[in-house]
């Protein structure tokens, strides 16, 4: 598949900000079976430092700076990538002791490696609660592939998709408890019980192309920035993504922009910045699927 991508986030603050230096998570990468093969990324203002880099997981990374007062901020990123992701025999991967073991032992620290996706992160802790919620699913006896796959269904049937439910600063605690929530929290706790039963997980941020309803037109930014997650199945099999919120295996609708050890890894925009007041965000998504003709 081939899409064209615009991403556009916006800020409205009451007071000007009067210096400002964010970090930009917003590039789709050229890897996990996608190629990005054109992009232009906008700002408003123009920032007055902009150095583009890659941080530890190999994410693209903008790091800009504004001296100058501004009282809006503008971000837009449009990109061409092409994704070829094809399915995985999930059945291929070892079963559980087998792939904790592998993972424990494994000698690679680079970004991707599976040691830096097993511990406690920023957002995602060890949660009785919910290692309990996984355990009949993910310590069956077989391969580990199927059992995440059915995990991710049993989240998708177990909690609600309530947009407003919650927030970015809603604990995983939290959302496990009221059971609802959206996609980052679901990526989360899947996270969290992957993690208990020493399945090396990571939070993947990105796009997810979404279909209209019969008969209606397709709406500009009727697409959001979507979360899921990818977890390790030994060395064969590599990084395999999977979608708590949908109950499926990720493929070629979904296009990876950053990978992490949970949200605050992938912020699309983080940062510090001086003013006072409140400030409002706006956000939209299109990804329209192009003809390889």
């Amino acid at each position: 598949m081939i899409y064209d991508l615009t991403l556009t986030i916006a800020y409205d603050y009451r007071s000007a900000v009067t210096d400002a230096r964010h970090s930009l998570r917003v590039r789709p990468r050229s890897d996990r079976q996608q190629a990005v093969t054109d992009l232009t990324l906008t700002l408003a203002p123009l920032p007055d430092e902009c150095i583009e880099e890659r941080d530890f997981f190999g994410n693209a990374v903008d790091a800009v700076v504004f001296h100058r007062p501004h009282r809006n901020l503008s971000v837009e990123m449009r990109a061409r990538v092409q994704v070829d992701r094809p399915a995985v025999e999930l059945e291929r991967a070892p079963a559980l002791a087998e792939l904790a073991e592998t993972a424990f032992l494994h000698r690679d620290s680079g970004g991707e490696a599976p040691m830096h996706f097993l511990g406690t992160s920023r957002i995602v802790a060890p949660l009785p609660a919910v290692t309990d919620y996984a355990g009949p699913t993910l310590a069956a006896p077989g391969s580990t592939g199927p059992a995440i796959l059915a995990l991710t269904r049993q989240i998708k049937a177990d909690f609600a998709y309530l947009p407003g439910s919650t927030d970015v600063r809603t604990s995983v605690a939290a959302a496990f408890a009221q059971r609802s929530g959206v996609c980052q929290d679901f990526a989360h706790i899947m996270i969290a019980a992957l993690r208990a039963w020493r399945i090396p997980a990571a939070y993947v941020s990105g796009f997810l192309r979404t279909d209209p309803p019969p008969g209606r037109p397709r709406l500009e930014g009727a697409d959001a920035m979507h979360a899921w997650v990818e977890a390790w199945l030994g060395d064969e099999l590599g990084w395999v993504g999977f979608d708590p919120t949908n109950g499926i295996v990720a493929g070629d609708d979904h296009v990876v922009v950053a990978v992490g050890r949970d949200y605050a890894d992938v912020a699309p925009v983080a940062g510090t910045f001086v003013t006072t007041g409140r400030q409002r965000t706006r956000h939209s998504v299109d990804m329209v699927p192009i003809p390889e003709a």
